[in-house]
């Protein structure tokens, strides 16, 4: 684990600081282990639950982290995000939490099950078509029109700072770690981890981002040490379909992850099989990054390590997973 850069947009006491913030409010998830899972890998794995999390994923720590953060008289005029799913719902969430209002843009294809939780949480949900215009330009737009705080997905030290207290809580209860694996779109969960890590494990000797091959944006950023962007990648890990790490989450990952690995599409499916048919656990394609990238190996890990894996969300709509599900056993 690399040392922290005081230069950086966040440092491991603003994740404490979320701790804190969130506590009572956000559910502690469960760690779950399988020993099938470690004959498997041949390490000691331990999967944090997020699934179980408040709205369904790690994204509410964010979400209610960044609104604790704004200033009442601000706060109340509400909220406004771009997001393709579980962002949407969880700041729809802390937002009604906090009684104000939440507008969200997202795009017309996002999942149907993400939309409508969004909208059950009483957001209002203005949906646009990804191939003629970005969420952030719109977002920017609207954001000005009505006078509202824009609040990010992940690119944003108080969104990025709650998202790390899912990894903090696991090092907490169930450390000390040989390697975390974090799933990757924005960057957000995997700069907040690294952070934890930092606060309370500095053990743990690796802290690997997981993404799909298809949106290898951040991969690709890691090693070359310069931002690259991926365009509507075509992955079923919706979540991970972000265009590029930010400028917040890019120097933390750049400077405190120790690797990227990159999943296949039949290694996603295969990890959410596992997930569903050997564990009980409905997690959706982007929450089973980091245990693709530890079944199909592009994480290599010691025998007998101690690895602990974040299991980032579960909201995906059964009939969707049921055809993913079906697709993989057509595919042998």
């Amino acid at each position: 684990m690399k040392p922290t850069d005081p230069s950086l947009p966040i440092d491991p006491a603003d994740v404490l600081a979320a701790a804190e913030r969130l506590r009572g409010v956000a559910t502690r998830t469960p760690v779950l282990t399988s020993r099938t899972l470690d004959r498997l890998t041949g390490a000691r794995v331990l999967l944090k639950a997020e699934s179980f999390q408040r709205s369904g994923s790690f994204k509410f720590r964010g979400a209610y982290n960044a609104l604790s953060c704004l200033p009442p008289d601000l706060r109340a005029r509400g909220v406004l995000t771009y997001s393709s799913g579980n962002h949407a719902g969880a700041l729809a969430l802390a937002a009604q939490l906090f009684r104000t209002r939440c507008t969200v843009i997202m795009p017309d294809d996002a999942p149907a099950v993400k939309q409508a939780a969004a909208r059950g949480y009483g957001a209002e949900v203005i949906l646009y078509d990804r191939r003629t215009t970005t969420r952030e330009a719109l977002g920017q737009e609207i954001a000005a029109a009505r006078g509202l705080p824009l609040i990010p997905p992940y690119d944003h030290p108080d969104v990025a700072a709650g998202q790390g207290t899912a990894a903090l809580e696991l090092l907490e209860d169930h450390g000390p770690l040989d390697a975390l694996l974090v799933p990757c779109g924005g960057g957000g969960l995997l700069a907040g981890s690294a952070l934890a890590a930092q606060a309370t494990a500095p053990s743990c000797e690796r802290i690997i981002g997981a993404e799909p091959e298809l949106a290898d944006d951040a991969a690709r950023s890691f090693y070359s040490g310069t931002l690259q962007q991926v365009h509507n990648p075509p992955t079923i890990a919706d979540g991970a379909r972000t265009p590029s790490l930010g400028a917040v989450t890019f120097p933390i990952v750049l400077a405190c992850a120790d690797a990227m690995a990159t999943v296949s599409e039949t290694g996603i499916l295969r990890a959410m099989q596992f997930l569903w048919e050997r564990m009980k656990l409905v997690v959706e394609p982007t929450g089973c990054l980091g245990l693709a990238a530890l079944l199909e190996g592009s994480a290599p890990v010691a025998p007998g390590a101690r690895v602990g894996v974040i299991l980032s969300g579960g909201n995906v709509d059964a009939v969707a997973a049921g055809a993913l599900l079906a697709r993989l056993g057509a595919e042998g």
